[in-house]
């Protein structure tokens, strides 16, 4: 408790040179930036990595299919609209379609094995790493064969090879509110439409070892200069707050079939403040899709890298920008119900490894590091001294 008194103090403290206007109207076409390859870096490429699906199976991966996903990465991330998110997708699907390889289909199109591959497919005239068909306008064998040309064509969009037909990511109506195996499919048309997301946590591991974030963040903060934290707090404050819905798998609140849910929620009232779970440098503050707007903070705890993501805020309830400096139990957003949300809540995950890493169980996580809790009391004394800042 003496560490949180110390961090409440620090705050005030603090509070002239870390305060944002309550009133900040977040640029989307900034925080598109954001995610764009300034931001997301791929760094080198290991010679093997081994993740778990969805339903528990072991997947290893070699060297050449990881690099074949850093071409998939590279392209998402210079694409704009993409993000994170979308680049998730496309690696679903390239995972579930190819298992990441660039696959030749000679019984169908000779002339396919003449170009480099990575093996041999042999469903319908379908080609390379995302499957695509030259019958159904995807493009020709010699761009098919191509892995940048394939992963232009999987995002699409107005820039895109094929726009506006047939359809890549971008061009998918409200894409970032779909489920992500939903997306996928969208995009894909398969007879299988339930396999893409088995995979997510294969891409999101992917993604997390391929990547790096830029030195700094845009407003020239150091993302890798984050000291350890003095305490961790309860992102809502007692007594305003239930769970309504669990991390892991459960039935999909727009869809009615059964989805992985990477988050816990605690529904609260429309406006209900949202605390930093510690200290840390906000990493993203936006729009994020499907998250409404999104607040990312990174922090060290334990000596450990651990980012930690506040959704579906209104976008006048984003308190912070990226690159500012947050201490523990700080105000940072106010609770609400953009994005895809069934009603005023807190979205919450922990993401052990930083901003783009798989989110783990927030509520045991919370547990075993010695949570503590702020009273709404103490939560609207610092709200006013913030507001008087």
């Amino acid at each position: 408790m003496k560490k949180l008194v110390v961090a409440i103090a620090t705050l005030i403290a603090l509070l002239p040179m870390s305060l944002v206007g309550v009133g900040l109207l977040v640029s989307p076409a900034v925080f598109a930036a954001c995610l764009s390859s300034s931001s997301l870096v791929v760094g080198s490429i290991p010679e093997s990595l081994t993740a778990t699906t969805r339903a528990g199976a072991t997947v290893i991966l070699d060297h050449q299919q990881l690099t074949q996903a850093a071409t998939i990465i590279t392209v998402g991330a210079q694409t704009e609209g993409v993000g994170r998110a979308g680049i998730v997708i496309a690696l679903m699907a390239a995972l579930t379609e190819s298992r990441l390889r660039m696959l030749a289909n000679s019984a169908a199109i000779p002339e396919s094995s003449d170009f480099p591959n990575d093996g041999e497919g042999s469903d319908h005239d379908s080609l390379g790493l995302f499957q695509m068909r030259p019958s159904a306008g995807w493009g020709t064998v010699a761009e098919l064969m191509n892995a940048t040309y394939q992963s232009h064509a999987f995002y699409g969009g107005s820039s895109g090879p094929n726009y506006p037909s047939p359809r890549g990511l971008l061009d998918i109506p409200d894409w970032q509110h779909l489920d992500p195996g939903e997306a996928a499919q969208a995009v894909e048309v398969s007879a299988y439409p339930d396999r893409y997301q088995n995979y997510q946590p294969v891409a999101e591991a992917i993604l997390t070892a391929l990547t790096r974030r830029a030195e700094t963040t845009p407003s020239g903060t150091p993302l890798g200069d984050v000291p350890e934290t003095t305490a961790i707090v309860f992102p809502l404050p007692s007594g305003t707050w239930v769970n309504t819905s669990d991390f892991g798998w459960r039935e999909d609140p727009f869809t009615g079939e059964r989805a992985f849910h990477s988050g816990t929620d605690w529904a609260a009232d429309d406006g209900t403040a949202i605390l930093a779970l510690a200290d840390g440098v906000v990493s993203f503050a936006g729009p994020s899709g499907g998250y409404g707007n999104l607040i990312i903070i990174e922090h060290t705890i334990d000596g450990e890298r651990i980012a930690s993501a506040y959704a579906h805020m209104w976008q006048s309830g984003v308190l912070v920008s990226v690159g500012d400096r947050v201490v523990a139990g700080q105000h940072i957003g106010n609770v609400g119900s953009a994005g895809k949300s069934t009603g005023a809540h807190l979205h919450f995950e922990i993401r052990p490894g930083g901003s783009n890493g798989a989110a783990v169980n927030a509520e045991p996580w919370l547990a075993a590091h010695g949570v503590q809790n702020l009273d709404a009391a103490s939560t609207e004394a610092l709200c006013s001294a913030q507001m008087a800042a």
